[in-house]
């Protein structure tokens, strides 16, 4: 099995609420703050008292300068360069996993292409408490300034490794003992109604197309969330996090 440890190139997240959300976590990947000149002064002394003695450089731009940067984007004057996302390698997280005591919960996506719908399952991730998130190395986005922006910074807690191939590291995480569910409308079992003890991963499928044919079939149990109304399906990051929260739900109680 291969996989592939790689960071990305620095991004830049355009917003004052982005910003402001980003400076309150406690783990915070800002280098850099870009002013528009004229910003109001209300919102510099909130964000200087933000700041509060943080290795954060704040640097202010004229209009013309602002709107090179922000290529067109709705900037509410003010924009942060954020540190590349360091990914992590699959043995990084399964060694993150081993003093957890209800057992390792991982994350596969295949083939999420959205950085929207990515940011919102990350945002789930951390708040339901998935050890890992794996992806693949085509055919999917990885973290980009939308994703950062779409999960509020919170991309800054997950642990996310990319693989070269899902199916090599299915089986792979078989052999160390690993539950596969996978998500797919058509499964007889409820989301609600399964059993989640011990080392689990949960695949979630293309917004699309749903799971691979392949990768489907490497699954130990398929799952779905019953929907009664007049909806065929759900987004693929409100699906991802129903299913987070069962299988979090199940694990303590």
């Amino acid at each position: 099995m291969k996989n592939r440890l790689k960071s990305q190139d620095e991004n830049i997240v355009y917003g004052r609420n982005v910003v402001l959300e980003l400076l309150k976590l406690e783990k915070c990947n800002i280098k850099e703050i870009l002013l528009q000149s004229g910003i109001h002064k209300s919102f510099r002394d909130e964000l200087v008292k933000l700041l509060n003695n943080r290795d954060i450089k704040i640097t202010e731009l004229n209009k013309r300068e602002f709107e090179n940067i922000s290529n067109g984007q709705s900037a509410q004057g003010i924009m942060a360069k954020v540190a590349p996302y360091k990914y992590s390698s699959l043995e990084e997280i399964l060694e993150f996993t081993e003093d957890k005591k209800e057992g390792p919960f991982l994350l596969i996506l295949d083939g999420i292409e959205d950085p929207h719908n990515l940011g919102a399952i990350i945002r789930s991730s951390v708040a339901f408490g998935v050890h890992g998130i794996i992806l693949p190395e085509r055919r999917s986005v990885h973290v980009n300034s939308t994703v950062f922006k779409s999960s509020s910074g919170t991309v800054s807690y997950a642990r996310i490794c990319i693989e070269t191939n899902l199916n090599s590291t299915i089986d792979f995480l078989k052999k160390k003992g690993f539950w596969i569910y996978g998500s797919d409308a058509n499964a007889s079992n409820l989301s609600y109604d399964s059993n989640y003890k011990g080392s689990i991963a949960l695949i979630i499928g293309n917004e699309g197309k749903g799971i691979s044919r392949l990768t489907r079939e490497k699954c130990d149990i398929l799952i779905k969330i019953p929907i009664f109304g007049k909806v065929e399906s759900l987004n693929a990051s409100v699906a991802a996090g129903i299913l987070m929260y069962d299988i979090t739900r199940f694990r303590n109680l």
